[in-house]
């Protein structure tokens, strides 16, 4: 009886959801050297959660500070702010209210729903039905395992063809936390069976292109954040010599590994992991686009937040071999977005356009020579940022569809 007892109270104990209440977001706008000293000296006095820049080393004067910070750290916060004047204001004021208000889409929580964000189990079983129920414009393999020993499900859009077609790679959800990514991608791929006939520039993407999907990079993160911490953002896997958990998968490709914004302390949020391509995510990925680099012509990465449409190099402030024609195309695919809803995006290289970050997919694919290599941060620019209300995967999903057309039209007519 005392062993079911002491088994129950592990089940509990291993169940259980962190709570967010009190808890605050603060946007900071440090102006001087000493208020990004005082910065980095917090973080390091207290576990704060960066949300924009990723974390406290990437803090320069003059850039936007998006900072979660937990109920006990409140008093903290505000007189270590106060003190050193720097200037703040609140983003999200009711932490737990605004993780539970997400979910305003009016969908059933007990289906898959293209408006609602669905645990992985509902997006493998839609993965299935969806090949299987359009056979001859979709089908699916596994390319690995995950860590935790789930299967990495791609699709392939793309009309059935006897030789091999050019074709564009896109993943979502590279980062748990990000939501609204591997919305996207799920949008992406009903858009592309629904008007496959009727339109017209659809039809001939389709009929000319592939176009592999990944719904979920990062799928034990991703089940993490429905089963126990909403704000968890790297991988599940075990860090040896530490208790610590997870790697950046961000910060774990071969592309100027862990020298500049990306951490090598395993407890950090941008940790790069022991070696490049130590996850076996990121190994699972990068082995499939190798093999089939003859064809990928194209890489998409969608993240979330910050409206921006990025290219290489985060790892480098020198500028890409292609940086006209990439920013061309980043202006053009923005100017599309924008002009649905009029959401305004930033574009350019990833490391003047935001910041620094060694490892990142995009700047490896690129080097591997795929050249349109592009990052996307979705919706917002912070007043939810990570926690953007599923009634506005919708609007989100239509604009961005118009910025993938506008680059896969691009593509298609610069084949390479």
């Amino acid at each position: 009886m005392k062993l079911l007892l002491f088994f129950g109270f592990v089940a509990v104990a291993l169940a259980e959801v962190t709570r967010f209440e009190g808890d605050k977001v603060f946007r900071l706008k440090p102006s001087l050297d000493a208020h990004v000293t005082l910065i980095k000296d917090l973080a390091k006095s207290i576990k704060l959660d960066f949300w924009s820049p990723d974390s406290e080393d990437l803090v320069t004067i003059d850039i936007n500070v998006d900072i979660h910070v937990p109920a006990r750290y409140l008093d903290m916060m505000y007189t270590t702010l106060e003190q050193g004047g720097i200037v703040y204001e609140i983003l999200i004021d009711d932490f737990q209210s605004a993780v539970d208000g997400q979910a305003d889409s009016g969908a059933s929580p007990r289906a898959h729903s293209y408006t609602k964000y669905n645990t992985w189990s509902e997006i493998e079983a839609w993965a299935n039905t969806i090949a299987s129920s359009n056979p001859s414009l979709v089908s699916s393999q596994v390319i690995g395992n995950t860590y935790e020993g789930r299967s990495m499900i791609l699709l392939k859009v793309g009309k059935s063809s006897t030789s091999p077609k050019p074709a564009i790679f896109m993943d979502c959800g590279i980062h748990a936390r990000e939501w609204i990514s591997p919305a996207f991608c799920q949008w992406f791929v009903n858009e592309a069976v629904t008007t496959y006939g009727s339109d017209s520039a659809m039809t001939t993407l389709l009929n000319s292109m592939d176009v592999y999907v990944l719904p979920v990079f990062n799928i034990d993160g991703y089940v993490y954040t429905h089963t126990s911490d909403r704000m968890w953002r790297k991988t599940r896997s075990r860090n040896s010599g530490s208790s610590c958990i997870g790697t950046d998968p961000n910060r774990n490709f071969d592309a100027g590994w862990c020298t500049i914004g990306a951490s090598s302390n395993p407890c950090s949020e941008t940790f790069c992991g022991s070696t490049a391509e130590s996850e076996i995510e990121s190994k699972n990925v990068a082995n499939f686009i190798r093999d089939n680099k003859s064809t990928i012509k194209a890489y998409l990465t969608v993240h979330s937040y910050s409206q921006l449409l990025l290219f290489p190099y985060s790892y480098t402030f020198d500028l890409a071999a292609d940086h006209s024609e990439l920013l061309t195309v980043a202006k053009g695919a923005s100017a599309a977005l924008t002009s649905l809803h009029g959401t305004r995006y930033t574009s350019g290289p990833g490391a003047a356009t935001i910041y620094p970050a060694a490892g990142g997919s995009d700047d490896w694919a690129y080097d591997l020579g795929i050249k349109y290599s592009y990052t996307f941060e979705l919706r917002d620019t912070g007043y939810y940022g990570f926690l953007l209300p599923e009634s506005q995967i919708q609007p989100t999903c239509e604009e961005t569809m118009l910025a993938v057309n506008y680059i896969a039209a691009h593509v298609l007519k610069n084949l390479y």
